[in-house]
């Protein structure tokens, strides 16, 4: 399965919770494991708390000091911010399915994070 999503923004973080869980109730299948995977250079996915956006932005705010957009950089494109904090945050997750719904903790969401946008962007779903 696949799921596009708009980006607005050249960093932030999306809640794809929702869109993720919707492809798995057409899907159908109840247990297993879900594997999301963004196939991208420039951004990732990772799980965090999605009951207080500040969170997010909290997030973005040390990761763009970490690594700063202004640096003697020697990529020829000049994204190398973007490649860097996708590395870092990285390009997949595994929940657990059971009953059909993702196996979150109370406070837990998967984000899309975007450090090139905006652009359109895939996410890959596999459930085993």
């Amino acid at each position: 399965m696949q799921i596009t999503i708009k980006t607005t923004a050249r960093t932030e973080l999306i809640d794809i919770t929702d869109k993720i869980q919707a492809a798995l109730e057409k899907h159908g299948t109840p247990n297993g494991l879900c594997h999301v995977y963004v196939p991208h250079t420039t951004a990732g996915v990772t799980i965090n708390e999605n009951a207080d956006p500040t969170v997010r932005e909290d997030i973005l705010m040390v990761l763009n000091q970490m690594v700063p957009w202004k640096a003697p950089y020697r990529h020829l494109e000049g994204n190398s911010p973007a490649h860097i904090k996708a590395s870092l945050m990285g390009s997949a997750q595994t929940i657990a399915l059971a009953d059909g719904r993702l196996q979150l903790g109370t406070w837990q969401g998967i984000f899309f994070c975007e450090f090139d946008g905006p652009r359109t962007r895939k996410i890959n779903i596999t459930i085993a």
